[in-house]
């Protein structure tokens, strides 16, 4: 499996109604405490828009309803890998993203046979207040040793200039949030991004 090094996360089906046609091809809806009804709108919406642009969409979380909602892809945090049923995640054809942050949780992330790993942060996160430190672009090399041939994914603190230490030391795709979605002009950050990334699509 390849994931492109682009990989843009977002909290809604408008941000991916907006991003997407700029030439995104890898993103994932992030919605947390959304109700169901509300979270198969922006879903069906989001899977839409993908759909149009060729664009892979990853659904945060709820793999219940992105199992109903006929998804591809479902990516767990440690919290809900352990209360998740990645049998029927299977059984559903989807594949499955893991995040981790220490030894601990990446050896129970590759107990579940991910299709790929995420680690962080790479670097201090102004998204969510972490307990984790940042790790380093050393600990990527670690992990992809360790993981390999999975894809690895790097999230956290990441920006356009910090991407060539990020694939150097290992990374196969670049996650990102504010460094988007909080920059004055979106679109034409989205574009840097990708621009930035090509090399090593």
């Amino acid at each position: 499996m390849t994931l492109d090094p682009f990989y843009l996360i977002v909290d809604s089906a408008d941000w991916i109604d907006r991003l997407v046609p700029v030439g995104v091809k890898l993103v994932q809806l992030r919605m947390k405490n959304t109700p169901d009804y509300r979270l198969r709108d922006e879903i069906r919406r989001a899977k839409a828009t993908c759909a149009e642009h060729g664009c892979q969409l990853i659904v945060n979380d709820y793999w219940q309803i992105a199992i109903e909602e006929g998804c591809d892809y479902v990516h767990l945090g440690q919290e809900d890998l352990a209360t998740a049923d990645v049998g029927a995640i299977r059984a559903a054809g989807m594949k499955l993203g893991l995040s981790t942050h220490d030894d601990a949780e990446l050896d129970i992330a590759l107990a579940a046979r991910p299709d790929y790993v995420a680690l962080g942060p790479v670097w201090p996160t102004i998204l969510k207040k972490m307990k984790w430190a940042p790790q380093g672009v050393e600990r990527l090399r670690d992990w992809k040793t360790r993981i390999a041939p999975l894809p690895l994914v790097a999230i956290g603190g990441l920006n356009p200039d910090r991407l060539p230490a990020v694939f150097e030391n290992g990374a196969d795709s670049a996650a990102v949030v504010t460094d988007i979605t909080l920059n004055a002009d979106p679109e034409a950050r989205t574009r840097e991004w990708i621009e930035r990334t090509a090399r090593w699509r």
